[in-house]
């Protein structure tokens, strides 16, 4: 059973990393309203950018449910209906959307101008959200409850798009005139935002006038907690109901009613900075691939919760390996003997971030693999709120990385399109290649789901002919719930996590 000697007992199990992670007495017996049966939910990393949904900040708000945008992935990767009830499409370029009757956590009626006025906002924010790097939408209201979509070029997969937490429709009010949006008492969903704590923890209550119905659980207290093993103590101590990306390490300490293994369309890679550097050489490229095969680092650093990597998509993504192209026209890799010479009194910047606890070991094997291939390695491990802006900058030579690759529209283009081509507003490669650029392009103009599928696979050969990206393995995240929850969404998208039935027994 729950009772308040949980909180007690976790106090004398935990180590001291975890003092403080939440707030005294915070054993779920009430919240400040006094309701019962709040949920404490521990989250890896913590906001960038005071949860925007322009940032990487976004995909929270789809966890917690706290925003919505017009559409939202229904399990089968389909675009299903969210503040949109309906859509048509009226020619190539152009879509029109119903809405629903709802109204914004501020008690506003949401409205036809409502999501005019937030994907304008959208539109021109710097820098851009990834989910609009390869499009231009302009949005035009027709009634109070009919919106018209425009896009420049034909996109044949806009109801995808607008799924991405990256577009999610919030109340006049979140916005400014410096271009930032804050979704704090501004969203539609069945939770809303209270307080927001700098970096360090969210107080979210239930909002009763949410279209969908009423949530089971009143309440959300929600910590940022970076160290992966300090996740999962929380769990294990009774601090935490939900912890998420339990480290492998860690995952068979659970006990087996507690621990959740999700196929994921998350990879790991070794990206590398191909815009300046050593990495500028594709002939050091393609010898650092040759260099870093990540095989064996399924079961020496993941503990067997990864498969081996097959390209950029993995097994979790069910149509890519029958579709898979072979890839051809890399550089010759330069020896040993010519990397020495060619990087002498030059040191590769290899950097990990420490979200996710098994990066920086995997890091540590690939370090050492290319200094035996002739380079010398320095390594830079930090959280990734305090490396993104370097990253994007071009500061470092490479990056060991995990990417869910069909995260922002549940539609592998705009992954593509956002980190490998030439303008992509995520190309932490620096990539400008034109025969990948072309091949971008041309997948995301087919409107057809099979031929789709095979130019994705088409545009992947390009990116990994370039050795821009050497993808390592393909994860199986592990997300830690206590025994008395029920109704946590296991999403191989990790976009959701808590939602209307997420409740205590």
């Amino acid at each position: 059973m729950r009772t308040t000697s949980r909180g007690l007992i976790a106090a004398l199990a935990l180590t001291p990393l975890l003092a403080g992670c939440f707030a005294p007495g915070d054993d779920g017996a009430s919240g400040a309203d006094g309701s019962q049966g709040r949920l404490r939910i521990a989250l890896a990393i913590p906001p960038v950018q005071a949860l925007s949904p322009y940032s990487n900040d976004a995909t929270v708000l789809s966890k917690l449910s706290v925003a919505e945008g017009l559409t939202v992935l229904g399990k089968n990767g389909a675009a299903a209906p969210a503040l949109a009830k309906s859509w048509k499409q009226d020619n190539a370029t152009t879509w029109t959307f119903e809405l629903r009757k709802a109204e914004f956590q501020d008690g506003t009626p949401l409205t036809a101008k409502s999501v005019v006025d937030a994907l304008g906002h959208a539109s021109t924010a710097q820098p851009k959200p990834r989910v609009l790097s390869d499009v231009t939408l302009t949005a035009k209201a027709d009634d109070a409850d009919t919106v018209t979509l425009t896009t420049k070029s034909p996109d044949p997969v806009l109801p995808l798009r607008l799924a991405s937490p990256a577009l999610a429709i919030l109340s006049a009010k979140a916005y400014t005139k410096e271009g930032t949006a804050s979704p704090v008492g501004t969203g539609t969903g069945p939770f809303e935002i209270k307080k927001l704590t700098g970096k360090t923890g969210a107080t979210l209550d239930r909002f009763d006038g949410y279209w969908g119905g009423k949530a089971k659980a009143p309440g959300l207290d929600v910590t940022w907690i970076p160290d992966g093993t300090a996740r999962a103590n929380a769990l294990r101590g009774g601090e935490a109901d939900i912890a998420e990306w339990i480290p492998t390490s860690q995952a068979k300490l659970l006990k087996p009613d507690t621990r959740h293994v999700v196929s994921s369309v998350r990879t790991d890679s070794l990206i590398l900075n191909t815009g300046k550097g050593v990495f500028t050489d594709p002939g050091l490229r393609e010898a650092a691939r040759e260099a870093v095969d990540g095989t064996d680092l399924v079961d020496s650093v993941f503990g067997g919760y990864a498969d081996p990597a097959q390209g950029l998509f993995g097994p979790a993504v069910p149509w890519a390996a029958d579709r898979r192209v072979a890839v051809t026209g890399r550089a010759k890799a330069a020896a040993p003997a010519r990397v020495k010479a060619e990087t002498k009194g030059k040191t590769l910047r290899l950097a990990a971030i420490t979200n996710r606890a098994e990066l920086p070991e995997a890091a540590t094997v690939l370090q050492q693999r290319l200094e035996k291939a002739g380079f010398t390695v320095k390594l830079d491990v930090r959280e990734y709120t305090q490396m993104e802006a370097g990253l994007l900058a071009g500061r470092y030579d490479a990056l060991v990385f995990s990417r869910v690759t069909l995260l922002d529209t549940g539609d592998a283009v705009a992954y593509l399109a956002s980190d490998y081509t030439s303008d992509g507003v995520y190309n932490i490669a620096r990539l400008k290649d034109a025969g990948v650029d072309k091949a971008i392009r041309a997948a995301a103009a087919e409107g057809d789901t099979e031929r789709r599928h095979q130019k994705i696979m088409k545009a992947e050969a390009e990116i990994l002919r370039t050795d821009a990206v050497v993808p390592l393995v393909h994860e199986r995240v592990v997300q830690g719930v206590a025994a008395d929850v029920e109704g946590v969404v296991l999403d191989p998208r990790e976009r959701s996590l808590v939602d209307l039935d997420t409740h205590l027994k």
